[in-house]
């Protein structure tokens, strides 16, 4: 039997030191959950302690769900890696790539090389992260609902920052993405995660737009105020989710720790969960959790300034651990996960079997800090 003592004590050093207002952590071993804590308060102004059935936005830990559902896709034959992306959006084969001069003119050119499926799931399509794109608030103040195939279209008009699979940036791939598999798969995105993930691993507290009951149960949430030094509480809104009809697959997911839990687990498993039922094939897992970012490239480099991604690279919507050294990260070669803008993440290791989850809702989180203690509190733990 493991004792977790010393993963305990740090984790009540966190609402302190690291002014997070609550959290939630599990851990699996080989299926078994052995270390379920929680701590501080669900909701801080009014004394609700934090229980273990909160509802969350996830933000991009919504991202290995995505991609998990759009290799699900890949498994169907509905597309390979390397078609073009135009051959299912249509408004692509035409992208234009900017240029910002000097000046602070901006020129735009044709696209020169192929944008294909395999650069929205490993970032290096050429896309930002900018919601208030003019093309992207033209569209919204068009049609309020915002659906995914029409924000996607705005996305497009705004042209690309680079040449395809030139660099990685953190951008609305995976929204862009989602799309892709709307139009491949004839059914809406959000129809298809559920039908494909949800459903089969009984995650009934999982979904991409919560009614106004629903989400009104999700623990309070806070952005850190820097110049203050402390959180403030903010409203329980998803501002990447741009409308009631836009599916985002990059960080839409609105869920609990427990059902999060059953999807972590099952790709910890190589693609089957607790239930036995199987969302993706074992080969399809290992194609995840490869890096995708030749090591030395631009890529590799555009993605390893991150603090947070020492000794790893950049699979298919995660990051996955391809060296031990400098970083000092206690876990396995091929472990995988990501997390999320309110300091969600999951960690998945297959060679050990440890599943890791950790919840809070504070945006501007300080997670790195967070993220790789509880990876080595729980590494060291288990052997």
């Amino acid at each position: 039997m493991y004792t977790f003592s010393s993963l305990q004590k740090y984790l009540d050093t966190i609402p302190v030191r690291e002014k997070v207002p609550g959290l939630d952590v599990r851990v699996l071993h080989q299926g078994k959950e052995v270390f379920n804590y929680q701590c501080g308060y669900a909701d801080k102004e009014n004394n609700i302690p934090m229980k273990g059935d909160e509802y969350y936005y996830i933000y991009s830990a919504s991202k290995p769900i995505c991609c998990a559902a759009a290799l699900h896709a890949f498994e169907e034959g509905k597309f390979l890696m390397t078609h073009p992306v135009w051959w299912y959006l249509g408004e692509f084969k035409n992208v234009k790539v900017k240029t910002v001069h000097e000046d602070g003119s901006v020129t735009y050119e044709p696209i020169k090389g192929e944008m294909r499926i395999h650069d929205l799931f490993n970032m290096t399509a050429g896309f930002n992260y900018d919601l208030n794109a003019p093309a992207i608030k033209e569209a919204i103040k068009k049609n309020p609902k915002a659906p995914t195939r029409e924000i996607v279209r705005a996305i497009c008009q705004g042209g690309l920052d680079f040449e395809p699979n030139t660099h990685f940036q953190y951008s609305l791939c995976h929204d862009v993405l989602a799309c892709l598999v709307e139009v491949a798969t004839g059914e809406r995105f959000a129809d298809y995660v559920k039908r494909v993930i949800f459903d089969p691993l009984g995650m009934t507290n999982t979904c991409f737009h919560p009614s106004q009951e629903l989400e009104q149960k999700m623990c309070a949430q806070y952005r850190f105020n820097y110049s203050l030094g402390y959180p403030e509480r903010v409203e329980k809104k998803n501002e990447y989710v741009l409308g009631e009809e836009y599916d985002s697959g990059g960080a839409g997911v609105f869920t609990t720790v427990d059902d999060y839990l059953k999807f972590a687990y099952a790709m910890t498993n190589y693609g089957k969960g607790m239930n036995g039922a199987r969302i993706l094939s074992k080969a399809t897992v290992n194609l995840m959790r490869t890096n995708t970012l030749p090591v030395g490239s631009q890529m590799y480099k555009d993605f390893s300034c991150w603090m947070s991604n020492a000794e790893y690279g950049y699979g298919f919507g995660v990051r996955t651990k391809i060296g031990v050294g400098r970083g000092g990260n206690l876990t396995s070669i091929g472990e995988f996960g990501w997390d999320g803008a309110a300091g969600f993440l999951v960690s998945m290791d297959p060679e050990k079997q440890i599943t890791i989850v950790y919840a809070q809702q504070m945006l501007n989180p300080q997670h790195d800090v967070i993220h790789n203690k509880i990876k080595n509190f729980v590494n060291q733990i288990i052997e």
